[in-house]
């Protein structure tokens, strides 16, 4: 008996490949937006602690005037950073979603021919069991005729 094969399946592994690529290329993105998240955390970490050690030396008597800035001096070179990192973060997560979009392209390329691949194998598998119907029909009329000849 012939066995269904589908005359796109070469194009269908392609893009397969295709879509397998795109995910991974979403995967490093999202992976390198973590970091950069990580990242703009421990930058708001270290600004509360400053806040939280500048604090402090306003509570004491003594007042050490070159403490404070070069707290408040650390502090505003740090808020620059973290507006960076929000900067670097945006840009992260517009290049994710373009890489979404990039994906779910790919994952409805592989789609409709997995639906064609569908469709042509149940026409075949049709095909296929209406022979066998029409086959076990004739075998059925020529024992039949053969019974009464």
């Amino acid at each position: 008996m012939k066995k269904f094969t589908f005359r796109l399946q070469i194009v269908l592994d392609m893009r397969k490949k295709v879509l397998e690529d795109k995910r991974l290329e979403m995967a490093k993105v999202i992976k390198r937006l973590n970091l950069h998240i990580e990242k703009l955390e421990e930058l708001n970490e270290k600004q509360a602690n400053i806040i939280r050690d500048l604090n402090k030396l306003y509570e004491k008597e003594d007042i050490d005037i070159g403490g404070m800035q070069t707290y408040k001096s650390f502090s505003s070179k740090l808020y620059g950073d973290i507006r960076n990192q929000e900067k670097v973060i945006s840009d992260w997560k517009k290049l994710l979603r373009v890489k979404q979009i990039e994906v779910n392209e790919a994952l409805k390329q592989v789609k409709i021919l997995e639906k064609l691949k569908e469709k042509e194998e149940k026409k075949f598998n049709d095909y296929i069991n209406y022979l066998e119907e029409k086959e076990a029909d004739d075998i059925t009329t020529t024992r039949y005729q053969a019974k009464f000849n």
